[in-house]
């Protein structure tokens, strides 16, 4: 049996906008959507916070000029200034009319237990915000008295004994507040919200007519949360219906994709040309000769020649449509994490043909392996591939990629049971491999990770050492395009960019060869 306190409102002042009373009770149990919950004195202490309407965040009302614990330790009661909004003279109305007459606190359990009957007992909670509600589940905290200014005299009259008892300043205003026998009935609310256990608002009394429920099903399909714990409610077939609302947040839960680009990150890089779906490099193809001559022999005279190596620029580009309705009226984060996995994407398709251009071009071992290499086999594959290199480019490899499954066994690899790659502190390390890092070094060669590329197992290619001086990718700036479908009401949003890899000498890669 629910039991409410007669109070009346009393008293406004000009002046000020106010709203005042007790917004939560120690130690007196009251009914949550999550089963009963009881405040211990002292559990929460007075702050500053917002009041919002509902319990809607994004609807404050006003925020909070004084609050202190009542002398008798039974409670808080805090005065609240209302703004001057639309929404801040229509709550003043309805707590005047006893509409929406409860309060209602939010704060975060930090300590709490549950006795026998099930009751949750906070000890501890952190005041975070308070709400103006219609249904309240503490009795004891109430709305003493609202306060309007110009402009609202009805609400100053909205009781018969208002016009005759109205005071007007100093001991008459104080003594007519404090009349507890002349407040407007009203009730109050209490919830808690918790990181790892979440206290609910009261059950209200929900209206589950067919055509509320059709109403509230559109509305939550237009991403409305009130109706989406209305439906939640709906659903509830227990005896008391009520409402458990299941809050979504913002954290978005991504496992598919990044924006790691290891295969272009172990090449050199260039800033694409400005205009042009391909441009063209010079490269040295005959060296000019000296050679050792006898006094008065004849110099040898050999001709520098060079060519062009033309570069195909390439487009890589993703789109997504959608309806106005997901756009307009959806989370913002919806358009984040949109945009991010497109960014992802793009990141992935063209680290993806990086890694195809430096495997295609690359040499392969003479010496081939049967299965993952052993420590002696890979320090094999990584001398070839660096003499290899050197020969053909005149310059060093100082990179090593290795797909995932070629970084797992490189991380097993041991000395009598001591990890040579990955070992905590090793009298001779040979390099450093952490399963916590797609980066590292192996003999001497900067190690870096990709999930970029077709080698996905222990296969050809699965094993590159690089001279990042033989490729270089060219890159501009990623583009985004946007057109509105009129006849359908869509929205297609593009994410593009422009790139070419060079590979300027194909045997500046050396790439591990499988057996057959």
């Amino acid at each position: 049996m629910k039991i409410t306190t007669p109070m009346r409102i009393t008293a406004a002042d000009s002046e000020s906008r106010t709203i005042t009373g007790q917004i939560v009770a120690f130690d007196v149990a009251a009914n949550a959507s999550t089963g009963k919950v009881l405040f211990k004195a002292g559990s929460i202490e007075p702050a500053s916070v917002k009041l919002n309407l509902e319990h809607d965040s994004s609807r404050p009302i006003g925020r909070s000029l004084n609050m202190a614990i009542n002398p008798d330790n039974s409670g808080i009661t805090a005065t609240f200034k209302i703004s001057q909004t639309s929404a801040g003279n229509d709550a003043l109305v309805e707590a005047m009319d006893g509409l929406r007459d409860g309060f209602s606190v939010e704060a975060e359990a930090t300590d709490f237990a549950y006795n026998e009957d099930g009751t949750m007992v906070v000890s501890a909670a952190q005041l975070v915000g308070v709400a103006l509600t219609h249904n309240p589940a503490f009795d004891a905290a109430r709305v003493e008295r609202v306060a309007a200014t110009e402009g609202d005299d009805e609400i100053s009259e909205s009781t018969e004994d208002a016009e005759e008892t109205q005071p007007t300043e100093g001991d008459e205003v104080e003594n007519a507040v404090t009349n507890a026998e002349a407040v407007e009935s009203v009730e109050a609310a209490k919830s808690i919200t918790a990181a790892a256990h979440a206290v609910a608002y009261t059950k209200p009394r929900l209206d589950f007519s067919a055509g509320k429920q059709l109403e509230m099903n559109i509305r939550a399909a237009l991403g409305s949360e009130e109706a989406r714990s209305y439906i939640a409610a709906a659903s509830d077939t227990t005896d008391n219906a009520g409402l458990v609302p299941t809050r979504q947040l913002t954290t978005v839960i991504n496992g598919l994709a990044n924006s790691t680009r290891s295969n272009i990150d172990a090449i050199s890089r260039g800033t694409l040309p400005d205009a042009g779906m391909s441009f063209e490099l010079p490269k040295i193809t005959q060296l000019p000769s000296v050679t050792v001559e006898d006094e008065g022999g004849t110099v040898a005279d050999v001709d520098q020649n060079s060519e062009f190596l033309s570069v195909s620029v390439k487009k890589y580009s993703g789109a997504q449509t959608f309806s106005v309705e997901l756009f307009d009226r959806s989370s913002p984060a919806f358009i984040d994490e949109l945009m991010r996995n497109m960014a992802a994407q793009y990141a992935k398709a063209t680290d993806t043909a990086v890694n195809a251009a430096i495997v295609a071009g690359a040499t392969a071992d003479g010496t081939t392996i049967t299965t993952y290499p052993t420590a002696a086999e890979l320090l094999g594959v990584i001398a070839r591939g660096a003499a290899s290199v050197y020969a053909n480019t005149q310059g060093f490899a100082r990179n090593i990629i290795m797909n995932t499954s070629q970084w797992s066994n490189v991380m097993t690899l041991n000395d009598a049971g001591r990890p040579i790659y990955n070992a905590s502190q090793p009298s001779n390390a040979g390099g450093v491999v952490t399963p916590t890092s797609v980066r590292g070094n192996i003999a001497g060669l900067d190690l870096y990770v990709t999930a970029n590329t077709a080698a996905t197992t222990d296969t050809d290619g699965s094993i590159l050492i690089v001279n990042p001086d033989a490729y270089t990718w060219y890159e501009g700036s990623t583009y985004q395009l946007r057109a509105d479908v009129i006849a359908t009401g869509q929205i297609s949003v593009m994410m593009y960019g422009y790139g070419a890899i060079a590979t300027k000498i194909g045997a500046g890669a050396f790439k591990v060869n499988k057996t057959s």
